[in-house]
């Protein structure tokens, strides 16, 4: 992982095939037994029969119940009235919050894996919390944030409602309401109102400009020499770094960004991804 603060250049250029990267087992990558070449759009970085074994133990897939860590039950504000709930695992803290973009959270709950799986349950049956939400709306969301103030009580209203729901696992340890907001750490303040998005890369596709904000897997870049971004006034656009899992990237030859550019929201809405105090969280690089 590299750091990348705002005011980085960034000049790179695809080469060859995107291939899949395998999957992680046993603290060590296995290489893909396939070689499979992949979708330079998507952002999966695994074929699919390495896909499948990886959720063939994995919390996310519901295949991995007998997990003994303790996990913590969350809510996080993307937007007004752009909420999820989730859990992850108590070590890793924040961690999760901050690879999903979340600009503010608030831990709901601690216990064992299955008291955090229905909890999430109940808050989806009985308030309609969604435990997925969509990177188009996350993004469309970032540029028309209200103020600090709206966010945390927005999550305080839903905190509250959550716990007064009946049916609440016994074994999950209430936590207090306490808000985290992610401005600071993402640098939402320098996201503009309009951004343009950078498509998938082909093989020779450049990128080149320069970083202006990150959040979670998404870099913002003031473009150079990108025509379709800079005609419409934004000259700023957002990448999605998971589209670089599984290039070789070498140094750009050219000075422009040769990767289609189109306005955030021109594809529509898709389906995204899915212990005690968090000042301290940090996002100290984005790949």
């Amino acid at each position: 992982m590299s750091p990348l603060p705002a005011g980085k250049v960034l000049a790179f250029a695809a080469r060859g095939e995107r291939r899949c990267l395998g999957v992680r087992r046993g603290g060590r990558w296995t290489v893909c037994p396939y070689a499979a070449v992949l979708d330079g759009a998507s952002a999966k970085d695994q074929c699919a029969s390495c896909a499948q074994l990886d959720r063939s133990r994995s919390v996310a897939a519901d295949t991995m119940a007998d997990d003994p860590r303790p996990y913590g039950v969350y809510l996080a504000y993307f937007g007004p009235g752009l909420l999820k709930v989730g859990i992850t695992a108590a070590e890793r803290g924040p961690a999760r919050l901050v690879e999903q973009g979340a600009v503010a959270y608030a831990w709901l709950g601690r216990g064992p894996l299955m008291a955090a799986r229905r909890a999430e349950a109940l808050l989806g049956s009985a308030l309609g919390v969604p435990d997925r939400l969509g990177k188009a709306a996350k993004r469309a969301a970032r540029g028309a944030l209200p103020a600090v103030a709206d966010r945390v009580a927005e999550l305080a209203q839903l905190h509250d409602a959550s716990r007064q729901l009946a049916g609440w696992p016994e074994t999950l340890e209430p936590v207090g309401f306490a808000c985290v907001d992610h401005t600071e750490v993402f640098g939402l303040d320098r996201v503009p109102g309009e951004v343009a998005e950078l498509g998938g890369l082909a093989a020779g596709a450049e990128i080149v400009g320069e970083v202006v904000a990150g959040v979670g897997s998404d870099v913002y870049l003031r473009l150079r020499g990108a025509g379709e971004a800079s005609e419409g006034g934004a000259g700023v656009a957002v990448l999605d770094l998971r589209v670089l899992s599984g290039w070789v990237l070498g140094v750009a030859s050219g000075v422009v960004t040769t990767v289609p550019v189109r306005r955030v929201g021109e594809r529509g809405r898709g389906v995204g991804q899915g212990g005690g105090g968090m000042e301290g969280d940090r996002q100290e690089g984005l790949f």
